[in-house]
């Protein structure tokens, strides 16, 4: 998928909403369990019930490595489901990778040809010939995590290096690598006061921002400050959909959750 075919999606849905499929067979209704497949019966229901108020779906890859074999064929069921009967649907594996250049082309050939994802979440940590390998592939993208939503963020992203703190050198930096136009950064709602600084940096590319919700950040505040002219932001909630409900009502009170948040998004579009 291109970036303007996702900006279009966006803007037909009136949505940026990002749905997090990261199920843990501990949270889903009980009844499911007996399923041959339970963690994709689970998630074949969310992307039924919500697929025309999402643009994008994530799932985390460490709810189903958690699980071995069978996990990684339920993702792999999830993301061929998502392909055949959704192609308009942006699709994340949030794997955060990131290793030597040779590994890293490895990680990168699994999620992008073999599973078939559009995107990948990666890390910087190891520099240029570890996220060049990502960015080679044509149509795909390569989602940098540059300021994240978790306490530990500021053990190192905001300390400076020089006069830039950390995560303002990893997004410029990246912005000098090969087909750097494929990146998207991963950047946490609740550090929203940031939004302004980073989009000086990076005032055309998407944005992936967990933490609206459970976590606490602001959708309002995120679309403030954050939001550009193609919209360029990728909103994710997980836990809020996907466990709205543990009953047979499941898929339901996913849905009525993801319209509040898409109706809250058109309303944050108009006032662009």
């Amino acid at each position: 998928m291109t970036t303007q075919q996702l900006v279009s999606e966006i803007h037909k849905k009136k949505s940026f909403l990002c749905i997090g499929l990261d199920v843990d067979l501990n949270k889903i209704p009980k009844h499911l369990l007996e399923e041959d497949d339970p963690i994709f019966s689970f998630n074949k229901a969310i992307i039924d019930a919500t697929h025309h108020l999402a643009v994008a779906y994530k799932p985390n890859t460490a709810f189903y490595e958690a699980y071995g074999i069978k996990g990684w064929k339920s993702l792999q069921k999830t993301i061929e489901y998502l392909n055949k009967n959704h192609p308009e649907i942006f699709t994340i594996a949030d794997a955060k990778r990131g290793d030597i250049g040779n590994t890293s082309s490895m990680y990168a050939h699994a999620f992008f040809n073999d599973l078939g994802f559009d995107s990948v979440t990666v890390a910087p940590y190891m520099g240029k010939d570890s996220i060049e390998p990502f960015l080679a592939f044509e149509d795909k993208h390569t989602i940098l995590l540059a300021l994240t939503s978790n306490e530990g963020a500021f053990d190192f992203q905001t300390k400076k290096i020089g006069e830039d703190e950390t995560y303002k050198t990893v997004l410029k930096t990246s912005k000098s690598w090969k087909n750097s136009e494929n990146l998207m950064y991963v950047v946490g709602a609740t550090k929203a006061e940031y939004f302004s600084e980073i989009r000086k940096i990076v005032p055309d590319s998407f944005l992936l921002v967990p933490g609206v919700g459970a976590q606490g950040g602001s959708l309002a505040e995120v679309c403030r400050y954050g939001m550009n002219k193609n919209i360029g932001l990728l909103i994710n909630s997980s836990r809020g959909v996907l466990y709205a409900s543990n009953n047979l009502d499941f898929a339901e009170a996913a849905q009525a959750e993801a319209e509040k948040l898409q109706l809250q998004m058109e309303k944050l579009m108009h006032a662009v």
